[in-house]
């Protein structure tokens, strides 16, 4: 696991001298990527996972494999610095769509921040489905949530409860913290599958999710201060073969098409993560980013912070 302490890209340097971000850090707001992986099981790679910490709360943007424990390596109880990271504190999840490397560790999410004492349910926002998704994890561990309610292990009666909440396009949550709005991306066939994008007292913030090129991100990114967006290698597309090249193109955006994108919306910081490399290096990728964007652009790992 490529564990480390990632204050410093705030302040300007990055590991491996791959790229830097000028993005001044802030008090109020921080950006942790918790997985920055794809379908593909790579050990130093968690599945997608965003956290975007306002003040003492975290909002987490999918929840791919392995989402609970990389928010608590951030956390003091395994030597980090993030409160609202600790497994009781996850509280809010947004999901952009249902594809199992989003949304895998959804009974992760569920169970094992109220095993370690979360009292409140989850409250979770995501495309049409989601619902059904939170109704069946639950019912597959109805169980486990028997024994611990009723056997010997002592456990409180609503932290394993979700409250599950279908987004459409628009305002889709409001609190102190945050202002969360849904946009509708292009995800191959799939009807519902979204961004989003967060205001916080002092700090814009756009998640692509999975998302082919169109002027939804764009519009929503204008002069956002972090674009997080997915990506994948020009270099390495080009000796996909011509399947993978028609469904790649329909469902993701390639290095160029995502450096098109910031070069029109011009984010205070541009952030890759969901890296499809297929053989390309992380030096490719960002040179392949920079022959169509100049702005500050970070290919992320698990564990970033901004």
């Amino acid at each position: 696991m490529r564990k480390k302490i990632l204050s410093i890209v705030v302040l300007g340097v990055c590991f491996l001298g791959i790229a830097q971000a000028e993005l001044e850090p802030s008090e109020i707001t921080k950006l942790v990527i918790l997985g920055s992986g794809t379908p593909n099981a790579d050990p130093e790679r968690s599945g997608p996972s965003v956290a975007i910490v306002v003040n003492d709360t975290s909002y987490l943007v999918d929840f791919g494999p392995g989402v609970v424990r990389r928010a608590t390596a951030m956390s003091p109880t395994y030597g980090g610095t993030i409160e609202a990271l600790e497994a009781k504190n996850l509280r809010y999840a947004f999901l952009t769509h249902l594809h199992s490397d989003h949304s895998a560790g959804l009974p992760d999410l569920i169970l094992t921040p109220w095993v370690l004492e979360r009292e409140q349910p989850l409250e979770l926002y995501g495309p049409d489905g989601v619902k059904e998704m939170a109704h069946h994890v639950l019912k597959a561990y109805d169980a486990d949530i028997r024994y611990r309610l009723h056997g010997l292990e002592p456990a409180n009666a609503d932290g394993w409860r979700v409250n599950a909440h279908t987004v459409t396009e628009g305002l889709v949550f409001e609190d102190d913290n945050v202002t969360v709005e849904a946009f509708r991306v292009r995800h191959g066939t799939w009807p519902n599958a979204y961004g989003y994008r967060f205001t916080t007292p002092d700090r814009v913030i756009v998640v692509s999710g999975d998302a082919a090129p169109g002027s939804a991100i764009e519009l929503q990114a204008k002069s956002a201060d972090i674009l997080v967006h997915e990506v994948y290698s020009v270099e390495g597309f080009n000796r996909r073969d011509e399947f993978w090249q028609n469904y790649h193109s329909t469902n993701h955006t390639s290095a160029y098409e995502v450096g098109d994108i910031a070069a029109k919306a011009k984010p205070g910081l541009l952030v890759l993560y969901h890296v499809l490399y297929w053989g390309a290096s992380e030096e490719t990728i960002l040179k392949e980013v920079r022959e169509k964007y100049e702005g500050d652009v970070v290919l992320a790992h698990d564990l970033d912070v901004f």
